[in-house]
């Protein structure tokens, strides 16, 4: 299952991370959010609602929604943008 993650807690849980964090930036509108959920909740990602969290949807460039960004050591290390297949995700991950 995703957790949702927030401003607040986004350091320590997602750039204070030991190994990769799959961060999906979504908002509760988007129609091909809501698509992709299901196969993040397999794959364990954070979630993170642009809407409720914009200042670190802006500090990271998310233009488009759903945006999927894999966090390791602190730093981006991959990313995609749009309702990506399972295999893409996982590979992604690494």
């Amino acid at each position: 299952m995703s957790e949702v993650v927030s401003s607040s807690d986004f350091q320590s849980k997602v750039l204070d991370a030991q190994g990769p964090v799959l961060v999906d930036f979504f908002a509760t509108w988007c129609g091909p959010c809501k698509m992709l959920a299901p196969t993040l909740d397999e794959v364990a990602a954070y979630k993170l609602d642009i809407d409720q969290s914009p200042d670190i949807a802006q500090k990271y460039g998310v233009m488009s929604v759903p945006t999927l960004m894999v966090f390791e050591n602190g730093q981006v290390k991959n990313q995609a943008v749009g309702v990506q297949p399972k295999q893409n995700i996982l590979s992604m991950i690494g």
